[in-house]
């Protein structure tokens, strides 16, 4: 089923630990790469993803780093997994509309499979990014 990917999993480790600073207080990649042992790289790459998208802001310098911009209760895991990974849905052609299907013309299960993806994205859109990472274990 719907699996998270890496790129998703450091995404939401990097705004867990920035969401915990004090207002204004800088996090860097390096950072959260060295409390949380994620790849430096990828880290990195997610966190200037999420300042392209608005969800962090990236302060330059020597002692930069990212703050938190956007409220995570108004940001969708939808949305979300959007941001990072481009549109999504269970089956590639529900998804990518240049896909082309080589079953499209006899498929029997197309209309069961909209069905599902449409239910899945409507869970997604109601669960909010606040509400996944204020879980503790």
């Amino acid at each position: 089923m719907f699996k998270i990917t890496r790129k998703v999993e450091y995404a939401l480790i990097a705004l867990k630990h920035i969401r915990t600073k004090a207002q204004g207080e800088l996090s860097s990649a390096k950072e959260i790469t060295e409390r949380y042992a994620t790849p430096f790289d990828m880290t990195a790459k997610v966190m200037q993803i999420l300042a392209q998208k608005g969800v962090l802001k990236s302060i330059q310098g020597a002692h930069g780093g990212y703050v938190l911009t956007r409220d995570l209760s108004e940001i969708s895991l939808f949305d979300f997994v959007e941001m990072m990974e481009g549109s999504i849905g269970i089956a590639k052609c529900l998804h990518n509309t240049e896909t082309n299907c080589e079953l499209m013309k006899t498929c029997n299960i197309a209309s069961p499979l909209n069905y599902l993806n449409d239910k899945l994205i409507g869970f997604y859109k109601a669960m909010s990014l606040a509400n996944i990472l204020e879980r503790t274990a």
